[in-house]
């Protein structure tokens, strides 16, 4: 049980990377509070990781928030603390797409990706940092994406939030450290999730002759990652980017 009495917050833990991660804390004794935008994906999501709990004494909840939204942020992790005035893990998964090319994208286009995928790791960060700080301990894992460290045509404003998200977590990790605060990213590579299901299979070909192990990833497989950074394993790990992309970067 490496997070046993531990609780955990994931944003876009209502499914795919999200939801893995959010099973995989539950099963190793984690309270788990899941973030989301839709009711009914919620709670279906919360009941199936309550079904993987290992202990009578864990709560596994959902909220739904705009994660884009800072005061509304601000006000649900308030709300949060108010039962668990600790928050051990933070990771902050939610992330969307409003793909075109630069010449044709709106502004709103941008400024939603921005909002979702950036703006949301700084404002959850700002919500949870005073409480680690006091307690001289916290896990904040934070999901980029191999599309933030090489660029991709047609995602100038998803790959800029994902790098954005690269220089906040090295920053962030420099502030904390003295306060044994660990602060680390994950990026993905080509992961089998709603996004991936959208593509058609002549893109999904193409995809595959850039990574050496010939096949998408799984969820699990970002699960695993997060496992090991919110764990004591990690607890001399800060600042650093997990890479987990069959080797598409190597």
């Amino acid at each position: 049980m490496l997070l046993k009495g531990k609780t955990a917050i994931v944003t876009g833990g209502t499914r795919g990377i999200g939801k893995e991660i959010a099973k995989i804390f539950a099963s190793h004794g984690a309270n788990v509070i899941i973030i989301g935008t839709s009711e009914d994906r919620a709670k279906g999501a919360a009941e199936e990781i309550k079904a993987l709990t290992i202990s009578a004494e864990q709560d596994v909840e959902y909220r739904i928030c705009n994660v884009g939204h800072h005061v509304e942020v601000l006000s649900i992790v308030e709300e949060l603390q108010k039962k668990w005035p600790q928050i051990d893990i933070l990771v902050n998964n939610a992330g969307i797409t409003r793909d075109g090319f630069l010449m044709k994208m709106s502004e709103k286009d941008w400024d939603e990706v921005l909002d979702v995928n950036l703006k949301s790791v700084y404002s959850m960060c700002h919500a949870v940092i005073k409480a680690m700080m006091k307690a001289r301990s916290g896990k904040i894992i934070n999901i980029t994406s191999v599309i933030g460290l090489t660029g991709n045509a047609g995602q100038v404003n998803y790959s800029a939030s994902k790098f954005g998200i690269v220089g906040f977590t090295r920053s962030l990790a420099i502030e904390v450290a003295k306060r044994g605060i660990c602060v680390n990213c994950i990026a993905p590579g080509f992961i089998e999730t709603d996004m991936t299901g959208a593509l058609t299979d002549a893109q999904k070909e193409e995809i595959l002759k850039k990574v050496p192990m010939q096949r998408l990833g799984q969820a699990g497989d970002i699960a695993q990652a997060a496992l090991f950074l919110a764990s004591s394993m990690s607890d001399y790990v800060t600042g650093q980017v997990l890479t987990v992309d069959g080797g598409m970067l190597a």
